[in-house]
């Protein structure tokens, strides 16, 4: 059973906005769309980011405001944009095209808001790109090095193996899509190996691997594992953000104390809504109420 946590949750990481062909920009960035699903939720969780002094980052702290979450993580940069991301759609698939040098890269520590003493503290991989970023990241992990949950998002060319392990190594929770597990463990030779491996030497205590239209995965430092695949009608618009959706009930589920294989159900289900819609995140707030209400969260 996952542990009850009544902490706030801490997101560290990317905002930016996905720019679909068409010319429609939708918020998203994978800490972002955690967040958000959090505060839907009623989570309440301290989200850091930077954004520019420019109109999409007015249009992000626009955003939060309406949609209630806390502002106060929310560095502005008046020397780098707010963060976009080219994305090309094919067949349910989609493609990055991630811009280099974003208001992202610059999240400063002396610029963070007062922290929480204790939190479950989540973060991606794509944030630690850059220097600055990457320093605040290595303090607020030390900070929370108890209950990390890493997010690993391998986007090309941001990212380095040796890095990512490192970042993976000692994580309460990793998670990451099956073609991700395969470019960090490419040496094994079969999906349960891999997990295994990565679980025993980045010593984690719970492995979530997602694959796309057939479930996703969870094994824990036990040994014991559990799987879900998502509803045959689903109807999917697109794909993005789905990870990031089933991430969110996760945490949620961490910190009502589901069981296992509860948790990975409901973080599917919810997943499958997401891939309905455009984009990762809604901004109607009854879309979350259906979820609330047969989880008993009201």
């Amino acid at each position: 059973m996952l542990m009850a946590d009544s902490e706030r949750p801490v997101i560290f990481g990317e905002v930016l906005y996905d720019c679909f062909p068409g010319g429609q920009a939708i918020l998203g960035g994978a800490p972002f769309n955690v967040a958000w699903h959090l505060q839907g939720f009623g989570l309440e969780p301290l989200f850091i980011s930077r954004v520019g002094d420019d109109p999409l980052g007015h249009r992000v702290r626009d955003a939060m405001h309406t949609h209630g979450m806390d502002t106060s993580g929310l560095q502005l940069d008046s020397s780098h944009p707010t963060g976009q991301v080219t994305i090309t759609l094919s067949d349910n698939s989609h493609h990055f095209d991630i811009v280099p040098d974003q208001a992202y890269d610059y999240i400063e520590r002396e610029a963070l808001p007062p922290l929480p003493e204790t939190a479950l503290f989540y973060h991606g991989s794509l944030a630690a790109r850059s220097p600055v970023s990457a320093q605040t990241l290595v303090f607020l992990r030390t900070r929370y090095a108890t209950r990390c949950l890493v997010d690993v998002n391998l986007r090309s060319p941001w990212w380095r193996r040796e890095q990512v392990l490192e970042l993976v190594n000692g994580a309460w929770l990793v998670k990451l899509n099956d073609e991700e597990l395969l470019q960090l463990v490419p040496d094994v030779e079969d999906d349960t190996s891999r997990m295994q491996h990565l679980i025993r030497h980045a010593q984690l205590q719970l492995l979530l691997v997602t694959r796309g239209a057939a479930g996703a995965e969870m094994l824990t430092a036990t040994g014991d594992s559990f799987r879900v695949e998502p509803d045959a009608v689903t109807a999917v618009v697109d794909t993005v953000g789905a990870g990031d959706a089933l991430t969110s009930v996760l945490i949620l589920a961490v910190s009502l104390g589901w069981p296992y294989g509860q948790a990975l159900e409901r973080s599917q289900a919810f997943a499958s809504a997401i891939v309905g819609r455009r984009g990762a995140v809604v901004e109607e707030p009854g879309f979350y109420q259906p979820f609330i209400d047969a989880w008993g969260l009201s």
